[in-house]
Parts: C-alpha cells; sequence; structure tokens
C-alpha cells in the first residue's frame, strides 16, 4: 500500500471512527447523570457499544496500515490482542482497557459509574488517535 493510500484509508476512517464517538456522546447525554452516576442504564449500554464500534474501526484501520488482511466476520478480542501486541505494546494494554471498561461494563453489565465510562471514552480516543492522518498533526 503506497503512502498516499495508507492517508486516505487514515483520513477516512479516523473521522468515521470520531463520528461513532460523537454519537456515543450525544447518546451518554440522554442518560442523565446525578451524584456521578448516570440513571438510565439502557443509554449507557448503548453508548458504550457506539464507543466500542469506533475504537474497532480504529483497530481494524491500524491493522490494515500493518498489513495484517482483514478476516471476514467476527473478530474476537483475542484476535485483536494477538495482532496488536506484534506492534504496540502500550495500544494493546489500550486496547484491553477499552474491550473491559466499554464492551464488558458498559455494554453488557451498564455500568452507572460515570468516571469509569469517562476512562473507557478517553481510552477510545487514545486508540482512535493511533490513526489520526498525518496531515491532522
Amino acid at each position: 500500500m503506497s503512502r498516499e493510500e495508507q492517508e486516505q484509508m487514515r483520513t477516512k476512517y479516523y473521522s468515521e471512527a470520531l463520528r461513532y464517538m460523537d454519537n456515543a456522546k450525544e447518546t451518554l447525554t440522554k442518560a442523565g447523570k446525578e451524584d456521578g452516576r448516570y440513571q438510565d442504564k439502557k443509554y449507557v449500554k448503548t453508548a458504550c457499544g457506539i464507543a466500542y464500534n469506533g475504537v474497532l474501526i480504529a483497530l481494524d484501520t491500524y491493522l490494515a496500515l500493518h498489513g495484517i488482511k482483514k478476516t471476514k466476520g467476527r473478530k474476537s478480542i483475542e484476535y485483536y490482542e494477538e495482532n496488536i501486541s506484534k506492534w504496540d505494546k502500550k495500544l494493546l494494554n489500550a486496547v484491553d482497557e477499552a474491550y473491559e471498561i466499554l464492551h464488558l461494563w458498559g455494554y453488557y453489565d451498564g455500568t452507572r459509574n460515570a468516571r469509569v465510562v469517562k476512562d473507557g471514552f478517553d481510552t477510545a480516543y487514545k486508540i482512535i488517535e493511533k490513526i489520526r492522518p498525518e496531515q491532522m498533526n
């Protein structure tokens, strides 16, 4: 893949991942927050699921940029861990954190702890920054 093609890919999927994060933040506002806790679990679950999908867009792009061909079908967390561990140990830690907070605690469990959800969103943004196009630096 040429450098120009890589930049086009980064630009396309970086903005797409950020769009997911914007949608997740908007959804989270519907949950209502009081004393550091969200009031409506349904919106927390939805927002965390949307944010995690933004993370997956960034991860798929990151792997494609490193020459790892996209596989068909659903990929497991082990797939991401195995492939990302070859390139970036810090990113691997962030992936594990995003998986735990956004996917498990947020999406499945519907944690209402606002600080935990914020940490998950912050981690998602760190992961998405890994594919930031050079012209945006």
